[in-house]
């Protein structure tokens, strides 16, 4: 009796490892931001030749000027292209939002450009448009970062129809320390999140002194696309300071981060967003004028920050630091082109070989 019921079991229980391990190995696109390479200035046709030579699945274009032209001709060429080599585009531009600082006054107004974005998205194949609100100068601006959600909640309401006509999400970023991910949580779900969605960051939160995997956890329900890279944090004397570096060079959890985005964020792609060249940034916690910028921000999600900065150390890895007054010779610029191809490159083969990560490249 307890055999048959024993062997019978067994069918059940194979079935259900089965369905643990597909979820395990649910099949992530890995793909590449192109700001990652922006010191070599190459057009669509020649990102995406670098995207195929990696055996990449998708790629992330930063700004419309990445394309190398937005006439229709040249759009078709690049989504013929993309198709011929497998891989899928994620659109993108940059500031959207008028009352930021990041905003180029001088330019068109914030709707006509975030139309053309969500044209040229159509126009390419892409589902999701990236782009972003601003950056930390915002937060301590002669307007509070609340004034500057609802400026972006307001445009974003206002191209709801034409975004969902064309079938493109704008994917807004956390970007450069402008908002903490509740915030944006706040503008994707007051916008509408049928078409307003998140492109989640994982190096930017060292700027609002976040723990990546608090965005993580609150993003995730929002995601398309993403900006993933690895970080150093330790603390200082005055709180702490971040660094980002190649993947698997830094402090973040990849593994465990890989296998929570495996299992929260299925539909989005995997853009790596790899930006070395850049010094440490303090966040001086302890010194009371730094909470001028944060002053709403929630003691369990600071506490989960101290925690991971306590487990950090600074980088000792070589690194050509790019972000330093005067003018760079020409070799330090050739020397720049070359750290961020190879950084990215050796990413790419940490995300392969360690999490197992990317379709095309299987083949």
């Amino acid at each position: 009796m307890f055999r048959r019921t024993f062997l019978q079991t067994l069918p059940a229980a194979a079935a259900a490892i089965s369905t643990a391990s597909a979820a395990e190995e649910v099949p992530v696109k890995l793909g590449f931001d192109t700001y990652s390479l922006r010191a070599f200035k190459f057009n669509g046709m020649q990102l995406l030749d670098f995207a195929g030579q990696q055996k990449l699945d998708t790629i992330q274009f930063s700004a419309l000027g990445d394309y190398g032209g937005l006439d229709p001709a040249n759009l078709q060429k690049v989504k013929d292209r993309a198709a011929q080599l497998n891989i899928s585009i994620d659109s993108g531009m940059g500031c959207i939002c008028e009352t930021s600082k990041s905003f180029n006054k001088k330019g068109r107004p914030a709707r006509e450009q975030i139309l053309e974005g969500l044209r040229v998205a159509k126009a390419v194949g892409s589902k999701a448009m990236r782009c972003f609100m601003g950056s930390s100068d915002d937060r301590l601006g002669p307007l509070p970062i609340e004034a500057c959600m609802e400026t972006t909640i307001k445009l974003f309401r206002g191209v709801r129809s034409e975004a969902m006509d064309l079938g493109v999400k704008i994917a807004l970023e956390n970007h450069a320390g402008d908002m903490q991910a509740r915030e944006l949580r706040t503008v994707i779900e007051e916008s509408g999140k049928d078409f307003v969605a998140a492109c989640l960051d994982t190096g930017n939160p060292l700027w609002c002194v976040e723990d990546p995997f608090v965005t993580l956890e609150i993003l995730a329900p929002y995601a398309v696309t993403t900006h993933v890279r690895d970080s150093i944090v330790f603390e200082t004397p005055k709180g702490a300071a971040g660094q980002w570096v190649a993947m698997g060079d830094g402090i973040l959890d990849l593994p465990r981060f890989v296998a929570e985005f495996r299992r929260r964020c299925p539909k989005s792609t995997m853009q790596l967003e790899i930006i070395t060249g850049r010094p440490p940034r303090f966040m001086n916690y302890l010194e009371p004028d730094f909470w001028k910028a944060f002053p709403k921000m929630p003691a369990w999600e600071f506490a989960r920050f101290v925690a991971w900065a306590k487990t950090g150390r600074p980088f000792l890895g070589a690194m050509v630091v790019e972000d330093v007054p005067g003018k760079r010779p020409e070799v330090m610029l050739e020397a720049l082109k070359e750290q961020q191809r190879i950084d990215l490159v050796r990413s790419f083969e940490y995300c392969r070989k360690t999490l197992n990560v990317g379709v095309n490249w299987r083949a």
